[in-house]
């Protein structure tokens, strides 16, 4: 019993003395063990997902994320151990990074880190927890061999070398669509503008949450919450159209010298906008996106905008519908209240009398505006909501950060605002495409309506949200209006499109090859300059064409605009141009031909091979499996001059310096001619001209 109970009584004491130890631990050394446990555990660091990517209609890669890093060193890791491998690799740890980055020399980066490792912080301690290496971002494989470095290749923990990683955007194609696409801060890792503004939270996914415990001198990271990358998104876009319009707008801008060009390619059924140019002279003459003009510049858009006024007529029933009604236009110059209508030929003597389907074949200015002044002059709200009726109005709603819906006001004579006033003159100058704002993707709507038989299609620049391979949303052609005027009206106007290109003044925007037909309208407006005025300096013009092909079955609708300075300046002339490059381009894409097509009954599918080296054509055709001709030539001797015309530049030169000629040659394809006649007798330093053609 005595034993026992002085074990009773030692583990007594015993417990006493942990109870007392672990008050005052959480007492007196409370403060203490909360900072070292905060060494030893960070909660809640964020960890970023991946974002998602932008496709093409195709799934081409239109924009992606890649990793990028900011390096930094931690000169308070590691302790004193780590401060005598660092005096002894320093050498080694510069003369590395300079290889890597040869911008700096090995005594700059000595100078720079040096001044880190004896940086004195505000709280006392030596040495910056935080310095950075490199000050600009580095993509994933420099990163790779910085890590290789002495030090640099120990644990964070251990070496102090630490760094940011962040998701930076590439985009395979370029330019290609940029401000449609959108961009990134870089910086800020942060979107810029475009699809990457608009569906960013779609996009950035969100972040996953991690924490860093420490157990037994190993760092261990626990997730607490996994990150949730972002999904990919599908575009309308078409790489090779996009391409194609790009590249005929900027011809045309350096053709005219013009300072802005705008084109939209969108399909007629499902208003997929397949192809948007923004270009903007940059400078040196080049061209450059930088605004995405398409749906933002808000100007007068001239006369493809007398299709609507011409429409509203026609679907009130003032004027008959086969367009027979008679525009005494006379001379080409109309008192309009006060001021002077003209035509673009009334130095020519004007158009006299025309019907209203010649009104917008030629554009006569006179015919449009006489038409809607006589009938709407009375009440002109019954015009402004005729504009509305079909669409000219609509705000559409775009997914794009930047999109400014038009602006065609209501009649409003009391108001004190300039801007709003409504005077006599508005409502002619109105139908004729001043005073109204709009941008170029309303317009362009407008027409795929005329196109589709009068059903609004709102244009489509996303088609679907994809996640791990999986169709997770997807966007359905939107229908914003059923029909914008009656059938008959659709008809007539779709008539008198095609006849503008087939016999007005659009006859530029339509192909060369007369392999389909082109419907549209031309624009030539003049604009205000920056300080809202016209007639301060050179003039400005806004050039237009809008349309759709094939006429006879639409299938594209597309708008051509150009801003430049002074004359020339023609919409049909210019922007029908590029209308017409891009037409034909689009259409030979979808051109699908049978092998069947191209044979011809005469020819034959036997090859004929060229004259040369025979034995080497002959063993290639024969493990070809093909039956080849080989011409007939006299055979010369070594001491002869052979036959070398017909062959190529390569095999002409191996048969004459096989015999030990010199050999000169001029110009390119097939020899056509030779200086020494074939059989003559040669001699070895003998010089022979060859004249090559196609």
């Amino acid at each position: 019993m005595p034993r026992y109970l002085f074990i009773a009584v030692l583990l007594t004491f015993a417990g006493v003395a942990i109870v007392a130890k672990t008050l005052y631990i959480m007492t007196a050394k409370k403060d203490y063990w909360t900072t070292v446990q905060q060494q030893m555990k960070h909660d809640s660091i964020p960890v970023k997902p991946n974002r998602g990517n932008i496709l093409s209609s195709n799934g081409q890669l239109m924009a992606s994320s890649i990793p990028e890093y900011r390096i930094y060193m931690d000169f308070q890791a590691g302790g004193e151990k780590k401060d005598s491998l660092w005096e002894l690799k320093l050498d080694s740890i510069c003369m590395g990074l300079h290889e890597i980055f040869p911008q700096k020399t090995v005594e700059e980066f000595r100078r720079d880190l040096e001044e880190g490792r004896h940086k004195v912080n505000k709280n006392g301690s030596v040495g910056a927890r935080h310095w950075p290496v490199w000050k600009r971002r580095i993509n994933y494989n420099t990163f790779t061999e910085v890590r290789k470095l002495p030090v640099f290749n120990l644990s964070v923990y251990k070496g102090g070398f630490h760094w940011e990683e962040f998701n930076a955007r590439r985009r395979p194609f370029g330019s290609l669509a940029q401000r449609t696409v959108g961009d990134m801060f870089g910086a800020k890792d942060t979107a810029r503008c475009g699809l990457e503004l608009s569906f960013d939270s779609i996009l950035r996914g969100s972040n996953g949450l991690v924490r860093h415990q420490k157990v037994l001198n190993k760092i261990l990271s626990v997730t607490l919450e996994e990150p949730v990358d972002g999904a990919d998104i599908v575009t309308t876009i078409d790489v090779g159209m996009q391409d194609l319009a790009e590249r005929a707008v900027i011809d045309e801008l350096k053709e005219i010298n013009g300072d802005l060009g705008v084109a939209i390619l969108m399909e007629v059924k499902t208003g997929d906008v397949k192809a948007i140019v923004n270009m903007s002279k940059v400078g040196d003459g080049q061209y450059a996106e930088v605004i995405n003009n398409a749906i933002s510049y808000r100007c007068e858009p001239g006369s493809v905008f007398k299709v609507a006024s011409i429409m509203v007529a026609l679907d009130d029933g003032v004027i008959p519908n086969d367009t027979s009604y008679i525009i005494h236009t006379g001379s080409g110059v109309m008192q309009m209240h006060g001021r002077d209508m003209k035509d673009h030929n009334w130095r020519r003597g004007g158009y006299q009398d025309i019907n209203v389907a010649r009104t917008l074949e030629v554009s006569s200015n006179i015919g449009t505006s006489y038409v809607i002044d006589k009938f709407y002059g009375a009440h002109p709200e019954k015009y402004v909501q005729g504009l509305y009726r079909v669409g000219m109005n609509e705000d559409l709603k775009l997914p794009l950060v930047g999109y400014r819906p038009p602006v065609i006001r209501m009649p409003d004579t009391k108001t004190t605002d300039r801007a709003k006033y409504w005077s006599k003159t508005t409502l002619p100058w109105m139908s004729i495409g001043y005073e109204t704002q709009i941008a170029p993707i309303n317009t362009v709507a407008f027409y795929n309506a005329i196109a589709n038989n009068g059903k609004m299609m709102r244009p489509r620049f996303v088609k679907q949200l994809v996640k791990d391979g999986q169709v997770i949303k997807e966007f359905e052609p939107e229908v914003i209006k059923e029909r914008i005027a009656k059938k008959e009206t659709i008809e007539t106007m779709q008539t008198i499109l095609e006849h503008v290109v087939s016999q007005g003044l659009g006859k530029k925007a339509g192909p060369l090859s007369k392999s389909f037909k082109v419907a549209g309208k031309t624009g030539t407006a003049q604009i205000a300059d920056e300080h809202g005025g016209y007639h301060s300096g050179t003039t400005r013009y806004w050039l237009s064409f809008a349309g759709y092909f094939p006429a006879d079955n639409p299938r594209y609708t597309c708008i051509v605009c150009l801003r430049k300075s002074g004359l020339p300046a023609s919409g049909g002339g210019m922007s029908g141009v590029v209308f017409r490059h891009i037409a034909e381009g689009v259409m030979a894409q979808n051109l699908k031909r049978r092998v069947e097509d191209s044979k011809d009954e005469e020819s034959s599918p036997v090859p004929d091979v060229k004259g040369g080296d025979e034995k080497a054509a002959t063993y290639v055709m024969d493990r070809l499996g093909v039956k080849a001709r080989v011409p007939e030539r006299p055979k010369y001797g070594k001491e002869q001059m052979p036959d070398v015309t017909g062959m190529g530049a390569r095999d002409a030169v191996y048969q004459l310096e096989s015999r030990g000629l010199k050999v000169t040659v001029t110009g390119r394809g097939k020899v056509r001619e030779q200086s020494l006649a074939a059989g003559k007798s040669i001699t070895p330093g003998m010089t022979c001209k060859l004249k090559l053609g196609i």
